[in-house]
């Protein structure tokens, strides 16, 4: 059996065995602590002499100490944070004027909005006020009887008789003739009241029915019966109804807002309400946005907004609101810990969406924003359609062909503006913009539509070339920054027109198994060189992939437009490298919500918006005006007059090309070198190019630009430039395809 004190025994030798071996010391941990705090000198030990010598030495021998403890928090400042001139320098102001009101054409909506509510209310009523009236009159013997009633049992004192039977049952003698002689008083002073408002009443009925005209007296008379109906109607039938059924939503308050956070499974917000803290810190007042709430605030440290988003589901099921009503978003000039939380009245695919200004009437300016959709507070998002290349990527069936086709109808009512619309879904959705005033117009996969389609390509190419030479030529004071401008554009002379592409399913063009490569090679140049030249291409696809988008695309696109799609990949191709790690997530969109996408651009941040809703004859109403625009400006052509193009042949074979600049003598040549030879061999046809353009019309034959090393006065330079025999290989495989073929 073990001694209680052996265990003690053995704690003690061993711990003089190991000060033995190490020539260490056993220290109170407590007090080294408390000398630690005590002492503001980072390298004063626990056991330190505090004479003059210490202090002579702790700039030598203490700091070669190794085993002196370093403090990493330095002692605090008298004075933390800037001063109060700093703070408020970078205070945070709240607007004055709310944002609605700072908006002329919010202002005229939200007037327009009351103004309807109440031209409502007063017909609905007024159409029923015969109704009402009927209701009231035959209620009124029950409300007589109501009021006589009632008028009696306040004589009587009826109220009190609860009283005084308690003290009745009570056997309180005393109580009971208190209360009865208290009755009694208050039964004589209202009889008193009831007859002398009974003498008045008939005195002024009296005089009234001899004194008063036909019509006062009618209003009176119908003013009693409307009395005696309204104090007759039932509790459960009202006699008059609602106009207007408002939507109900309840108030945010923090108790909410901290509930559902809570409810996320996020274990930092968990473990902090756990020890009795938010979980969440409100920077500002929870506030009406428009129609909706808005709170603001600080999550804990290492909780992004991000992990919010991603349990979007959870947040609404925690609010206790529909999935489409909650919008958690981040805010661009804050840390990712802020959090700014909108709940909406209404679901936002539900909401009813402002009217249209171009619905009925009205032209486009290309050059200058025009509304498109709503966003989750109901306020107009603008978009510009010039100096910009755009994708449009969705799953089937969430609006994505719509947006296109809404897109193109802004375009159409700019008279100026040429269009190019291509329907490789075949379904005629786009036949509203393309039979009307487009330009160049097909509808469907076939062969000749492809070829159709390719032909336009390339003459849309040529036509870029051509504008870049017109731009080039211009004076500077003309066109001061080398693009086309909206009054250079209305210079019919010159031919800078606007020029809008859009293509539908655009992945039945770059995965097409002959001319796919020269698609794209086309489309990229268009993306990367048109938005200067007044050409803008809008390329939609339900498949957001490498194949359907390719790199040069997608990665120099301005404009995004990005509803629902399934996965992380889809909705980086679309919204941008990174775009799901910062929270722009287009996978938060549920099935419901239709036409509702992320849009980047404009110069600023990823904004959810609703599309405004155009049906099939709304849009073949706007394309009717659209055309008598365009024949009123003398602008009507090509597929829109039923005219037919003519073919357009590829002009040139740009690797055989190359092989007859580069001699075999030279295996690496300088890109610039490049096109100054492709210039001099075919000037209608390399004139402008640049080593970019080169090796981005390389890229879909499979060839990449490498670097290549000169030696120039004697230093090494290098630059990028082509290997000649990958030229060569990939006309063999060409070459070999074709025969295969």
């Amino acid at each position: 059996m073990k001694h209680p004190d052996d265990e003690n025994e053995l704690f003690s030798r061993l711990e003089a065995e190991m000060s033995a071996d190490s020539g260490g010391e056993v220290v109170d941990l407590n007090k080294a602590r408390s000398a630690r705090t005590e002492s503001p000198d980072p390298t004063t030990r626990p056991d330190a002499d505090a004479s003059a010598d210490s202090d002579a030495d702790r700039s030598g021998a203490a700091s070669a100490d190794a085993t002196a403890p370093v403090m990493v928090d330095q002692p605090a400042p008298t004075v933390t944070g800037p001063g109060y001139l700093g703070r408020l320098a970078g205070a945070h102001r709240r607007a004055v004027v709310p944002e609605w009101l700072r908006s002329l054409a919010e202002l005229r909506t939200a007037t327009a909005w009351v103004a309807r509510h109440y031209a409502h209310a007063a017909g609905y009523h007024a159409l029923r006020a015969p109704v009402y009236a009927a209701r009231l009159a035959l209620q009124a013997p029950t409300g007589a009887a109501r009021f006589v009633g009632g008028t009696m049992r306040w004589v009587a004192d009826r109220e009190g008789e609860p009283v005084r039977l308690a003290a009745v049952r009570r056997e309180d003698a005393a109580e009971y003739l208190k209360l009865s002689r208290q009755r009694d008083g208050r039964v004589r002073l209202r009889t008193l009241v009831m007859v002398l408002a009974m003498f008045v009443g008939l005195g002024a009925a009296l005089a009234m029915y001899v004194l008063a005209p036909g019509w006062l007296q009618a209003v009176s008379v119908s003013a009693v019966v409307m009395a005696l109906g309204f104090t007759g109607q039932q509790a459960d039938a009202p006699v008059i109804h609602r106009a207007v059924e408002l939507p109900k939503a309840v108030k945010l308050t923090s108790d909410i807002v901290l509930r559902a956070l809570g409810a996320l499974g996020i274990p930092a917000i968990n473990q902090a309400q756990a020890k009795g803290r938010d979980g969440f810190e409100f920077t500002a007042p929870i506030t009406r946005d428009g129609p909706g709430w808005r709170a603001e605030g600080n999550l804990p440290y290492g909780v992004t907004v991000t992990d919010v988003i991603e349990r979007r589901d959870r947040l609404a099921s925690g609010l206790r609101r529909p999935l489409g009503c909650v919008w958690p978003e981040a805010v661009p000039d804050e840390h990712t810990g802020h959090l700014v939380l909108w709940v909406g009245d209404q679901d936002m695919s539900r909401a009813k969406q402002p009217k249209w200004p171009l619905l009925k009437s009205g032209s486009v300016d290309l050059f200058k924003p025009v509304a498109y959709g709503t966003d989750q507070r109901g306020r107009w998002v603008e978009a510009t359609l010039m100096y910009i290349a755009g994708v449009i990527g969705a799953i089937p069936r969430m609006g994505k062909t719509f947006l296109l086709r809404l897109l193109l109808l802004i375009a159409a009512l700019d008279p100026r503006a040429e269009l190019h619309t291509y329907d490789m879904k075949g379904t005629g959705d786009l036949d509203p913009v393309g039979d009307a005033v487009s330009h160049r117009h097909a509808a469907g996969d076939d062969d000749e539509f492809i070829e159709y389609c390719l032909n336009d390509f390339r003459a849309l190419r040529e036509e870029l070339r051509r504008r870049t030479k017109v731009i080039r030529s211009l004076p500077r004071d003309v066109c001061p920054e080398s693009k086309v401008t909206s009054a250079l554009a209305d210079k019919r002379s010159l031919g800078l027109h606007p020029i809008v592409i859009g293509v539908d399913e655009c992945q039945v063009l770059f995965e097409h198994p002959e001319h796919a490569k020269e698609f794209e090679e086309i489309a990229t140049d268009l993306v990367k060189r048109g938005p200067a030249t007044g050409i803008v291409l809008l390329l939609a696809t339900q498949r957001p992939d490498a194949k359907a988008l390719p790199t040069g695309i997608s990665a120099n696109a301005s404009a995004r437009w990005c509803l629902k799609v399934m996965g992380q990949l889809e909705n980086d191709m679309v919204l941008g490298t990174s775009a799901y790690k910062r929270g722009v997530r287009a996978t938060m969109f549920a099935w419901g919500d239709k036409g509702i996408h992320y849009f980047v651009g404009e110069g600023s941040d990823a904004r959810i918006v609703r599309a405004i809703y155009v049906d099939g004859r709304d849009a073949d109403a706007i394309g009717a005006r659209a055309r008598r625009l365009r024949e009123e400006a003398g602008t009507l052509s090509g597929h829109a007059l039923g005219e037919a193009p003519e073919p357009v042949t590829s002009a040139y074979d740009l690797l055989r090309d190359i092989l007859a600049v580069v001699p075999a003598d030279e295996p690496k040549v300088w890109s610039e070198t490049v096109v100054a030879r492709l210039a001099e061999l075919r000037e209608e046809v390399y004139d402008g190019w640049d080593p970019e353009g080169l090796a981005a019309a390389l890229k879909p034959h499979g060839v990449s630009t490498i670097q290549v090393g000169r030696r120039v006065k004697g230093k090494v330079v290098n630059r990028r430039g082509i290997d000649r025999s990958h030229i060569v290989a990939a006309i063999a495989e060409c070459d070999g395809k074709r025969d295969a073929g």
